[in-house]
């Protein structure tokens, strides 16, 4: 029994150091905080309040990354979108469709989860949107669209300045991002979302659970 005890304590503090160094140079967890409207909004349906993810900050982030930055002009708010644009890209937003230098983003269908509801953080209303899946940077994530009833927001075309990036809502309906707080410095994003550990309703919602975040 004292030999089993041993082995158990030596193997919490070799976990316990690895998850430390991993802490101190490669990751950090945050959650998704439910009292900022327009961040949950805007980065539906592919996180949502409460949820406890994962960051990755060893490397640089790379176009179609989900990334978080602080917010230029409010540094102690943080910002959540898809780097779609860096220097000197030319980028088209019209609707739910991203152009990047005369090439648009390819549809790949519909999500398993075909639609979700999201709150308007201006009037509060809960709208139905539809979910498909878009090929950015040579992977795949979860969009959400715009409603045919609904105004998308106004579109947009833009080139990106030196040394800065541009950010773009996964939820195309309720964004905010670089359309709202202009383009961001590339030095300052430099943290990857890449997975959800656990959703809101904790560790036994099996939907929201060990999941890659794309």
């Amino acid at each position: 029994m004292r030999k089993m005890f041993r082995f158990l304590f030596w193997v919490a503090l070799i976990v316990g150091v690895f998850i430390g160094l991993l802490r101190a140079t490669a990751i950090r967890w945050w959650r998704v905080p439910h009292d900022d409207q327009y961040l949950t909004a805007s980065i539906s349906p592919s996180l949502r309040p409460g949820d406890l993810i994962l960051l990755w900050r060893l490397t640089k982030p790379g176009f179609g990354d989900l990334v978080m930055c602080p917010e230029p002009g409010h540094p102690e708010r943080v910002v959540v979108g898809r780097l779609v644009g860096e220097a000197r890209d030319d980028l088209e937003l019209a609707g739910s469709n991203i152009t990047i230098n005369r090439k648009s983003q390819t549809d790949e269908g519909n999500c398993t989860m075909r639609n979700f509801k999201e709150r308007s953080p201006a009037t509060g209303i809960e709208t139905e949107q539809s979910c498909s899946m878009e090929e950015l940077g040579g992977g795949v994530h979860m969009r959400g669209d715009i409603p045919g009833t609904m105004l998308p927001p106004a579109p947009l075309k833009t080139t990106v300045p030196q040394g800065m990036v541009w950010l773009v809502s996964d939820n195309r309906l309720f964004p905010y991002d670089s359309r709202d707080f202009g383009p961001v410095p590339r030095d300052t994003c430099t943290e990857t979302v890449f997975f959800r550990l656990v959703g809101a309703r904790g560790f036994f919602d099996a939907s929201a659970r060990n999941q890659y975040i794309r």
